[in-house]
């Protein structure tokens, strides 16, 4: 399927169901929960496309996803910018950002780059706490008016929508990547980065291009958060959760397809958000533990592994 037609479908399906859940769901919980759920499916989106399509480890997810809600907070500290002006600029930021600390770690291998982007986010934790526009360790609010735009019933629900066209596009990236050429560079980068190179592969802009797409991508998951919490402060932004699930849902689902992260997020938020009702949000990490134990040791290529496996013995037999 043409990368236009995905798109196309993609925002469709996204329309359909917003439009089906907001006329028949009333319980405001659960357009919390699908954010949050939706929100993830982004990140792990995004981190995919460097981890798993082009081999890079990444562990600075959530100084990514900072750098875009914090890039809210100055837009509305400036002129009480909108969610759809904040979600482009922030994805701007979070990408030029990405790009650049692309250029600085990415002749880094395997350890050592992992090691240089939990470096970053270290580094943009300690900034962000020491300035003081932005709220500091105090943290900053911004105070929504009680009437939602467009005719939505709440902001939660109007959240949720940008949330739900926000994870279409990113999922329209991805697929996008995969299947055309810059896709085939990635992953012959991720095979064998020195082959790729003897064989003509610009691998250095390649990574560039993977750095700068998948940090603009965290980056516009992140823009709408202080809007959703109307509250961000560093702890909560740079949350470890952000990076252990931004990694664990692609593990999960498998890291070689676009469609892995999706089913990845999509198991592991859901049995998270239940969890956090029923139980104790504090179990998460655990489950997290657990679920990824359970797959490196019985399905090390995640679900879609699992799938992948099926159509081929479906095809000899």
């Amino acid at each position: 399927m043409k990368a236009r037609w995905f798109t196309l479908i993609a925002f469709a399906v996204a329309l359909l169901v917003v439009a089906a859940v907001l006329t028949t769901v009333t319980n405001n919980y659960f357009y919390t929960a699908s954010y949050i759920v939706l929100q993830f499916i982004i990140l792990a989106t995004a981190w995919n496309i460097l981890g798993g399509l082009t081999g890079y480890v990444n562990f600075g997810s959530a100084a990514f996803f900072s750098l875009g809600a914090y890039s809210s907070v100055v837009l509305y500290s400036w002129f009480k910018a909108p969610v759809p002006v904040a979600v482009p600029v922030a994805a701007a930021v979070a990408g030029l950002v990405g790009l650049g600390a692309g250029y600085l770690t990415l002749r880094l291998r395997g350890v050592f780059f992992a090691i240089a982007t939990l470096a970053l986010s270290e580094v943009l934790y300690t900034f962000v706490v020491n300035w003081d526009y932005v709220g500091g360790a105090r943290g900053a609010y911004i105070i929504l008016p009680n009437e939602a735009p467009f005719g939505f019933s709440n902001n939660t629900q109007y959240l949720f929508t940008v949330m739900a066209l926000m994870t279409a596009f990113a999922v329209a990236v991805a697929r996008f990547i995969e299947t055309s050429r810059l896709g085939r560079g990635l992953a012959a980068i991720r095979d064998d980065e020195i082959a790729a190179e003897c064989s003509g592969v610009p691998t250095l802009r390649l990574k560039l291009i993977s750095t700068t797409v998948s940090g603009a991508l965290m980056g516009m998951a992140g823009s709408t958060f202080p809007y959703f919490m109307q509250y961000v402060e560093p702890t909560a932004s740079f949350s470890l959760s952000y990076s252990v699930n931004s990694i664990a849902m692609p593990l999960i689902g498998g890291m070689h397809s676009w469609a892995g992260p999706v089913i990845g997020a999509i198991l592991l938020g859901t049995i998270q958000q239940l969890v956090q009702v029923t139980v104790s949000s504090a179990w998460n990490l655990l489950i997290v533990g657990v679920l990824l134990v359970a797959f490196v040791t019985l399905a090390p290529n995640g679900i879609m592994g699992w799938v992948d496996r099926w159509r081929s013995r479906g095809k000899r037999s």
